[in-house]
């Protein structure tokens, strides 16, 4: 069975992911207005009576800023850790409030969503694997480093949002203080062009159709500086870049099964993950 995906935003001024197949969808975190949300998803030929459940990957407000009057109106459970909850002072209905436990599918009609932990400096931070009988859509932002659960579960998915927030020269050289520079950069903060493309070329699948570049920062990146990085080692997969002010199209992401692509891999075997 395949799946839909879009991102409706993707940034430090809200993220909010689409995950879905013909009968039923959730999302991944709601940083952006209930009415922002309603818009792009119509624009989009898509109906939040579709969607079955939000899931939150942590507590900044860039993921949660909407969370609280989406699951109101339209009636939505929402799924977090106790950790998340607490930090990000959710206000929730007790019957609509659910949690996860890391690597414990969570079924939604005839999706499956999977938490998995990262490293982000939040109190318990998750990305998530939204899956039907044969595809994997992947949520990976807000990453500090590609940790082993990073990589484990990035190998399985057919369509994946990843972060490529920062380019290094333009953080090191840009307006930052120091301090947020460093944040950003020490390993539980973003993920940088570099280090995505590096968990990119090393251990992406030979199955994977899409790879959504997403949570791109204003300040210290371009969409042409990543695009033009990644287009150059695509090889079959298409590359988009997540606006940070508009919604991406609806993706249908199917089953594809492909021959290992083993002369990229070889390659680029003498670059390092981290």
């Amino acid at each position: 069975m395949s799946l839909f995906a879009a991102s409706l935003n993707s940034g430090s001024n809200g993220n909010c992911y689409y995950v879905g197949n013909d009968n039923e969808a959730v999302l991944i975190d709601a940083g952006i207005s209930c009415r922002e949300t309603e818009i792009r998803m119509k624009r989009l030929g898509l109906s939040l009576r579709k969607v079955k459940g939000i899931f939150i990957s942590h507590e900044h407000s860039d993921h949660i800023n909407g969370v609280s009057v989406l699951s109101k109106k339209y009636q939505l459970p929402v799924y977090a850790t106790p950790e998340t909850k607490n930090e990000g002072r959710l206000k929730i209905k007790d019957h609509l409030s659910y949690t996860f436990n890391a690597y414990e599918p969570i079924s939604v009609g005839n999706l499956s969503v999977v938490p998995f932990p990262k490293i982000h400096d939040a109190s318990d931070p998750h990305s998530f694997i939204v899956s039907s009988a044969t595809v994997n859509v992947g949520v990976f932002t807000d990453i500090g480093v590609a940790c082993e659960h990073v990589v484990k579960n990035f190998q399985k998915c057919h369509a994946v949002f990843l972060e490529s927030n920062y380019d290094e020269f333009m953080l090191e050289n840009g307006r930052y203080p120091i301090h947020l520079k460093n944040r950003i950069r020490d390993g539980k903060g973003h993920l940088s062009n570099r280090q995505a493309l590096n968990l990119f070329l090393q251990y992406r699948p030979a199955f994977m159709s899409h790879l959504l570049l997403s949570h791109l920062s204003a300040e210290n990146n371009t969409q042409k500086l990543v695009k033009d990085l990644f287009l150059e080692n695509s090889v079959n997969t298409k590359i988009i870049i997540a606006s940070r002010s508009k919604e991406t199209k609806l993706y249908h992401i199917r089953q594809s099964i492909k021959k290992e692509d083993t002369t990229m891999r070889s390659s680029y075997s003498q670059l390092s993950l981290f």
